[in-house]
């Protein structure tokens, strides 16, 4: 069995894109050894795709012998981000010459008592402030939703406690692998780009993802059930120079867009 060790930091999205490199690697009867975000990692090792998570390069797994080492960073191997346009699993399959088999669906069991289950989870929460729109956005989804018969839920995580001085219908959890598991019984998901919005994407669940200065061609999730919403206007993509309007990502207009595809 050959041994991996595989080093990769960054957020939860960045994360969720790595796991195709671990199912393939696993499929080839390798022992897998990850150094990046262990609460995010919890899931892959939960769903056997990984063998050992860490949070740092800790002397003792230095030392180890190692068949293949695979490092994503600015300063050692291959760089975090790709120079081009183009997918970043796409780029990390090129780099390392991986036949692109990989499934679109976490086999993540979900709870049978999700307080997610059957309902609609609004999430307006990033990582960054650039990325998120007035939350006037979501409430009109919101009551458009309620207006037709759906049940509506906010999600709060780790980046999102603000979200809590504008609702008081929300379901808060910490815990990544938690997450996945309620928002597995999701009907339909709308988010903004983050990482909450790759997992529901992943996870199969029905998605609605609003994109404004960010690339969506680069930071596209993973999965087979997900729609894009974006202006898409020719100062996109911008990230991370934001410009203080922030025009991209225009509530009404955006709110419009989402109906049309909704709809459809």
């Amino acid at each position: 069995m050959k041994k991996v060790l595989f080093y990769r930091r960054g957020g939860l999205g960045d994360t969720l894109l790595t796991f195709p490199i671990f199912e393939v690697l696993k499929r080839k009867n390798c022992y897998i050894v990850v150094i990046g975000n262990t609460d995010y990692l919890k899931i892959a090792k939960e769903i056997g795709w990984v063998d050992e998570i860490y949070s740092n390069l800790y002397p003792e797994i230095l030392k180890k012998s190692y068949n293949l080492k695979i490092f994503f960073s600015k300063s050692e191997g291959f760089p975090p981000f790709p120079s081009e346009r183009i997918w970043i699993v796409d780029y990390y399959f090129n780099l390392l010459n991986l036949e692109r088999k990989f499934s679109l669906v976490l086999p993540v069991k979900g709870y049978v008592k999700s307080p997610l289950k059957n309902k609609v989870v609004l999430h307006p929460g990033s990582g960054s402030l650039k990325k998120i729109p007035d939350f006037y956005l979501f409430k009109k989804i919101e009551n458009y939703l309620l207006s037709q018969g759906f049940e509506v839920i906010y999600l709060v995580g780790e980046a999102d406690n603000w979200i809590k001085n504008f609702t008081s219908n929300y379901w808060e959890c910490l815990d990544t692998l938690t997450i996945a598991k309620a928002l597995k019984q999701a009907q339909i998901f709308i988010g903004l780009d983050s990482g909450i919005s790759h997992l529901a994407s992943y996870l199969g669940i029905r998605s609605f993802l609003f994109y404004g200065p960010t690339d969506f061609i680069v930071w596209k999730p993973i999965g087979k059930n997900y729609q894009i919403i974006s202006l898409e206007l020719n100062c996109s993509p911008c990230f991370p120079k934001v410009c203080e309007s922030k025009t991209c990502l225009n509530p009404d207009l955006l709110f419009e867009k989402f109906l049309k595809i909704f709809q459809y």
